[in-house]
């Protein structure tokens, strides 16, 4: 491991960096169009260590975790349930008889089925390691059992799949949610934070300005979403779909299809649109 303490240490794939004193950083191998480098995992601590987001079952990053934890491990830390975030959980609980804590799973198709904590996790829990006082926060949008961990004493905010390095994240519903996603980030903001430690790609030193431009992609977004249903008397989202994104690569728009849909139920919710069928009519406000 990198003996030398850098925040921005930069982000690449299978590699174990040293953040702070007591922060490590473990890039799983699991690189991709949505998962950048690879999975984020994080660990705190050099007694009993605890383990944020123990990333996809892989053999070569489990002996990584166990490496950089001489084995020790107190707690594992689950941001939410999605396969490339929560399944070495499992392995890390067998070999070391660490407790997994996290919110319940949702029922859909994007879940990590091996996925079974063993406590829960309450809004505004306190979690103590190595000096280091994390307090989890609730943050339903990209998942509803999505959980961000704020170290109190530097503000740095390990946000899992809320925010992440370089992109922007896929909204899936229903069990995601645009209006709590952003509602959440404005929660976020309301925090004292200093840097974002996301669950994808290297940390984010301007936490604040981070946010603000996430929304602001957002809202814009929703103007295009709002301007493309308005010139058509009524729309598909895969009608849609085009016009929203033309800035976003095709081979991008099995993703980007569901972060519309997200968009257009928003929409739906304020009351600016309704739906009949497949199809989406504005009816103005």
């Amino acid at each position: 491991m990198n003996p030398r303490p850098s925040l921005l240490a930069p982000c690449t794939t299978a590699t174990v960096s040293r953040l702070h004193e007591a922060i490590w950083r473990i890039v799983a191998p699991n690189p991709g169009p949505l998962t950048g480098p690879g999975t984020n995992t994080y660990v705190l601590g050099t007694d009993r260590s605890v383990v944020i987001d123990p990333g996809p079952e892989d053999a070569a990053h489990v002996e990584r975790i166990l490496a950089a934890t001489g084995g020790t491990i107190d707690r594992i830390l689950c941001t939410h349930s999605h396969p490339d975030h929560s399944p070495a959980a499992a392995s890390l609980r067998r070999l070391t008889g660490a407790r997994v804590y996290g919110l319940p799973p949702p029922v859909d198709r994007y879940q990590d089925e091996t996925y079974a904590p063993d406590a829960g996790l309450a809004e505004g829990e306190h979690i103590d390691v190595a000096g280091i006082a994390l307090i989890a926060i609730h943050t339903p949008g990209h998942a509803s059992n999505h959980v961000c961990f704020l170290a109190e004493d530097n503000g740095l905010l390990f946000t899992g799949d809320h925010l992440m390095s370089g992109s922007t994240v896929v909204i899936i519903p229903p069990d995601g949610s645009m209006r709590q996603y952003l509602e959440s980030l404005g929660a976020l903001r309301r925090r004292p934070l200093q840097a974002i430690a996301p669950g994808h790609g290297a940390v984010i030193p301007d936490a604040i300005g981070e946010i603000d431009r996430v929304v602001e992609h957002r809202l814009a977004r929703e103007t295009k979403v709002v301007r493309a249903v308005r010139s058509r008397t009524t729309a598909t989202i895969d009608e849609l779909l085009p016009d929203v994104y033309d800035d976003v690569p095709s081979s991008l728009h099995e993703f980007a299809r569901l972060s519309l849909l997200a968009h257009v139920i928003k929409l739906e919710e304020d009351g600016c649109v309704t739906r009949s069928g497949d199809r989406y009519l504005w009816r103005g406000g």
